[in-house]
């Protein structure tokens, strides 16, 4: 294929910026929750964690998944942060409960096992250290309408195009590309690929899964979740419940000597709450495996700077954010039943499950299990300016807003910041400006491209600490296939 010359442009200088893409193509171990060492800790509490690991993983695997023993073994329980991994290996196999829903992991005499319970719509589940399973009982649930919505299968809308899954594209160049996402060293050393998926808003152009998988077979988006959880918080602003700029208005920061008072939402979407965490913000392990919640874990942390003026990627900054949406709503019902009923299922995410803790807490950093082509329906949403099938559920302007370089800016080589979305502009010249991702551990991308109405999902399970999935080199790739 000819290339024009501004194609030809960008790839010459994307040459000169490949040793800094090695730097980015780790980011996604910033984007996590499990990478990086852990601070010390006792090994009781290493165990605890390692223990609740294991359980929420399979549990997840199980009954959100529906895979197999022998694939969550094979995808969850390999390459994980060596942190965990060690002890992790060193368990015993989980107690799998189907009639309850409840997974259970030994880990010390004399204590009960760390414990995951399932429940329609909210996923798994941990126990709090030291619950028996009598406890799984008092576990939050919720009751959500479903009318004529397909819950089993996917009915593939909004598109009325779609290449056959697994089949050929028509386009052989992208086939190539595509079969090369799925055999490592191609885009990455490490690289594990589990589902590709291309679409613009009228079709799927490709759409590709390993052996095993299928379009209902949901993953753990890791932080991928922080862009669901933005969207939710979208659609409440549309709705006039809160406003971006407002202060959270969190009742923990309520005291009139507390300077956290003046946070606000925005500060928080753009990862510039100014709040202490650790030295990347993201190991969030005692409330992600350790069964805390997020009303103790997230709300405890002092200023460290003035808001606004500092972006620091924290998980903590994502759960107060949609914190402050359940103390505005007022009602847990109300609050649990406000994704699935407001955004989730009028645009079809039907497989998407938004694990909670244990007090019913949304975990919408990272504890989100959701398909392929539900990714793509969030992506294609934002093509379309937040309107689906001709109603409006995000406010207008807001893929803009999202995608509007924040006041504080990661350093470079990393990709630019939104609000809760990465953005690839002038920083990538392969790419086009207005690319913008949802970027996730193990290689969880999904890459929205409005001036080609494009959006390319990739899911993986690449190993914690090596060379994972190039999404940019890949995304190249794939405009350069199609054309673009």
């Amino acid at each position: 294929m000819q290339l024009s010359p501004r194609r030809m442009t960008r790839r010459a200088v994307g040459l000169v910026l490949a040793a800094s893409l090695a730097s980015v193509a780790s980011l996604t171990s910033v984007a996590s929750g499990a990478s990086g060492a852990a601070a010390a800790e006792d090994e009781a509490t290493l165990r605890a964690i390692s223990a609740g690991y294991k359980a929420a993983f399979t549990c997840s695997a199980i009954f959100n998944a529906g895979k197999s023993t022998q694939q969550i073994a094979a995808h969850e329980l390999t390459g994980i942060a060596p942190d965990y991994a060690e002890f992790i290996a060193g368990l015993p196999d989980a107690e799998i409960d189907l009639e309850a829903k409840l997974v259970s992991v030994a880990y010390l005499p004399g204590l009960p096992p760390r414990m995951a319970k399932w429940r329609p719509f909210l996923g798994c589940a941990q126990l709090p250290v030291g619950a028996d399973a009598a406890s799984a009982d008092l576990l939050p649930t919720v009751k959500i309408k479903t009318g004529n919505l397909d819950m089993a299968t996917d009915n593939g809308l909004p598109w009325t195009r779609h290449a056959p899954v697994g089949g050929s594209s028509g386009n052989a160049a992208l086939d190539r590309i595509i079969m090369g996402a799925f055999a490592a060293p191609s885009y990455g050393r490490d690289q594990f690929t589990t589902a590709i998926l291309i679409a613009s808003p009228e079709a799927i152009i490709a759409e590709h899964y390993i052996e095993g998988l299928s379009p209902t077979t949901s993953q753990r988006t890791w932080s991928v979740a922080k862009s669901i959880a933005v969207s939710i918080l979208g659609v409440a602003v549309e709705k006039g419940i809160i406003e971006v700029d407002a202060p959270a208005g969190l009742e923990a920061w309520s005291r009139p000597l507390d300077p956290r008072r003046e946070i606000t939402l925005q500060n928080l979407l753009q990862m510039a709450s100014g709040l202490d965490s650790d030295r990347a913000g993201n190991r969030t392990d005692r409330l992600y495996f350790g069964g805390g919640l997020v009303s103790d874990t997230a709300t405890r942390a002092a200023l460290e700077v003035r808001p606004g003026e500092r972006w620091k990627y924290a998980n903590n900054d994502t759960l107060l954010a949609i914190r402050a949406l359940r103390e505005k709503l007022g009602d847990r019902d109300a609050y649990l039943r406000f994704p699935f009923e407001t955004l989730l299922f009028p645009i079809g995410m039907t497989h998407t499950q938004l694990e909670t803790d244990w007090d019913g807490n949304f975990v919408m950093s990272s504890q989100v299990w959701t398909t392929a082509r539900d990714l793509a329906r969030l992506g294609v949403l934002h093509l379309n300016d937040g309107v689906w099938n001709g109603q409006r559920l995000l406010p207008k302007g807001w893929a803009r807003y999202v995608s509007t370089p924040a006041p504080a800016q990661p350093a470079e080589p990393r990709p630019g910041y939104g609000a809760q979305w990465w953005l690839y502009n002038e920083r990538f010249p392969e790419l086009p400006d207005d690319a913008f991702a949802a970027l996730g551990n193990r290689g969880q991308f999904l890459l929205v491209i409005p001036s080609e109405n494009l959006v390319i999902v990739r899911r993986g399970h690449d190993p914690s600490g090596g060379e994972g999935f190039r999404l940019h080199d890949f995304a190249r790739d794939v405009l350069a296939a199609l054309g673009r």
